[in-house]
């Protein structure tokens, strides 16, 4: 674990090499997944069942029969099955108010003009399901798309040996998924794109997932949407001496145990609350029964900052993008106007990331890597897409028209003025 100190004469270097650092997986994958893609482009369910059997140990049949899933959400704890209930009610209400609306209005050439909104006709929805299941995932990336209206909603998810987690068929059957494939990796990614003999081709494709499906969905963008490329999980907390260390120990292990390549980042005021902190985290890394892969990234990936005030955090979280960013402050409101780049903020002493990852009602499905300089988490709006449209009555052409053949002829485009000259009054 990194210690820097903003009052250090070479802070600023130490905290750039933070900021650029490259978390990503170390090897090459691009050549692997452009070959795969190829062959399940060509060769269809033969590629598929190849790679399924090679990687996953398992045959035909691939798809999962929704009285599968039905029998999985039946079959559940009760506690367990409200608790999925409440999360599907809360991120579905969440959703629920990004639904866009459509406009049309006519101004004052007299041209009427406006948009709509459509969703696609289907979506793909990736679930991972090598190092852990995760029926959240299931739940943040299908319901979206329900909200947004997407006819025909398709869940892929790599099955080891053939066997799936009974929550990820239950998640699956609360969001109202329509197909269910056990294929996972870049295989099914491929799969989804272009479509096989047995699985029809999708428009958009989400869902978290490991190196080659983030290959593999940045090299298929242009042939289907997709929410975004991913890479390993990271959390931002920026932290007072009164908050609880326990509590932000917990807060920084919560993603460290994701991955090895995961990332935590303390930033706060106090040094001795910083040394408690860093004391917690290895008393609760002996705890956990993820400490291999806990230990891994907060040995690698780990950081704590020490600022002479709070709001010195603000340019250093704009640096750093994080995807999650924890406010642990009393009063968090101005460090939350002052910050412009972060997947998702967490406001407040009571307000733990986990919390998000489950029942808060926003999406989980966040930018990494600094990605949310530029980038927003998964919504609704990634399974719809928007129509402008414009009608002229005859005066309205008259207007605006001339405007247009003074422009088409000014950039050397003839028939573009003749086509709209040919309607102006002579």
């Amino acid at each position: 674990m990194q210690r820097l100190n903003a009052r250090a004469a070479d802070f600023a270097a130490q905290f750039d090499a933070l900021v650029n650092a490259r978390r990503e997986a170390d090897a090459d994958v691009s050549r692997d997944v452009a070959a795969v893609i190829a062959r399940v482009k060509a060769e269809g369910d033969a590629a598929v069942a190849e790679y399924t059997q090679r990687f996953d140990g398992h045959d035909l049949p691939w798809q999962i029969p929704l009285a599968d899933c039905a029998a999985a959400y039946a079959a559940l704890d009760a506690d367990l099955r409200a608790a999925l209930d409440l999360a599907a009610e809360r991120i579905r209400t969440y959703h629920a108010q990004q639904k866009p609306t459509d406009s049309d209005n006519v101004d004052a050439a007299g041209v009427r003009l406006g948009a709509r909104w459509r969703a696609v006709d289907a979506a793909g929805v990736y679930v991972p399901g090598g190092r852990a299941a995760y029926p959240s995932s299931v739940l943040m990336n299908a319901i979206p798309a329900r909200v947004a209206g997407v006819d025909r909603l398709v869940m892929v998810t790599p099955t080891p040996k053939g066997e799936i987690n009974p929550l990820v068929l239950a998640a699956a059957h609360i969001a109202g998924v329509d197909e269910v494939w056990r294929v996972g990796g870049a295989q099914a990614i491929a799969a989804l794109a272009y479509g096989t003999q047995t699985i029809r081709p999708v428009d958009v494709i989400t869902g978290p997932g490991n190196a080659w499906v983030a290959e593999a969905k940045r090299q298929l963008y242009g042939v289907v949407g997709i929410d975004m490329v991913a890479g390993p999980s990271e959390i931002l907390v920026v932290a007072d001496g009164e908050n609880n260390p326990a509590w932000i120990a917990a807060d920084l292990l919560s993603q460290a145990e994701h991955d090895p390549t995961s990332q935590s980042i303390l930033i706060t005021d106090d040094a001795g609350f910083a040394d408690v902190v860093a004391a917690e985290v290895e008393t609760q890394l002996r705890a956990l029964t993820t400490v291999a892969t806990a230990r891994a990234s907060w040995n690698a990936n780990g950081a704590m900052i020490l600022v002479s005030d709070l709001m010195e955090a603000a340019p250093l979280v704009d640096a750093l993008a994080p995807e999650h960013l924890e406010l642990a402050v009393a009063d968090p409101e101005p460090l939350f106007k002052a910050v412009r780049h972060a997947g998702s903020i967490f406001l407040g002493r009571h307000t733990p990331e986990a919390v998000g990852d489950y029942v808060g009602g926003p999406n989980h499905v966040l930018p990494t890597g600094r990605r949310a300089r530029f980038s927003s988490g998964l919504s609704v709006l990634d399974f719809m897409k928007r129509t402008s449209f414009l009608g002229c009555t005859p005066a309205a052409i008259q207007a605006i028209g001339p405007a247009a053949v003074a422009l088409a002829h000014a950039e050397g485009l003839p028939a573009h003025a003749r086509s709209v000259q040919e309607r102006l009054t002579k």
